[in-house]
């Protein structure tokens, strides 16, 4: 199984930008198709965005569409969440999360399709 960890959150005021990174270690994360998922406090967790294992199909919430990215770096074994104009409803705590698959440009917007979980780090948005 891959191991996660997530960098890169803090407290930031709205508008600001912040990039996510997760750092995968212990399989070959190529192989896996991987997620970025949030929980604010009181709520629920909830999807943000999917990436293939070749990087090429995305999928994202509506409610970051527009303003958040995510890519990977296969040949760093790293993922990333580009965050912009960010809003007070994005603070939560983000995980990324990853799934072997064998479908090279398949992703998931699932959480219980996830095997592997970060600790997650914390993003907030002040207005």
């Amino acid at each position: 199984q891959v191991q996660l960890v997530e960098s890169g959150g803090g407290m930031v005021q709205a508008g600001d930008s912040l990039r996510l990174s997760c750092a995968a270690s212990g399989r070959a994360f190529s192989n896996y198709a991987m997620g970025w998922f949030r929980q604010a406090p009181g709520k629920e967790r909830e999807f943000v965005a999917g990436i293939s294992r070749s990087g090429s199909s995305l999928y994202y919430a509506d409610s970051v569409k527009g303003r958040f990215t995510i890519s990977r770096d296969n040949a760093k074994n790293t993922l990333y969440l580009q965050m912009n104009s960010l809003k007070p409803e994005d603070t939560a705590v983000y995980y990324c999360a990853g799934t072997f698959t064998f479908y090279r440009e398949t992703y998931y917007s699932d959480g219980p399709t996830y095997t592997a979980w970060g600790q997650g780090t914390q993003v907030t948005v002040s207005s």
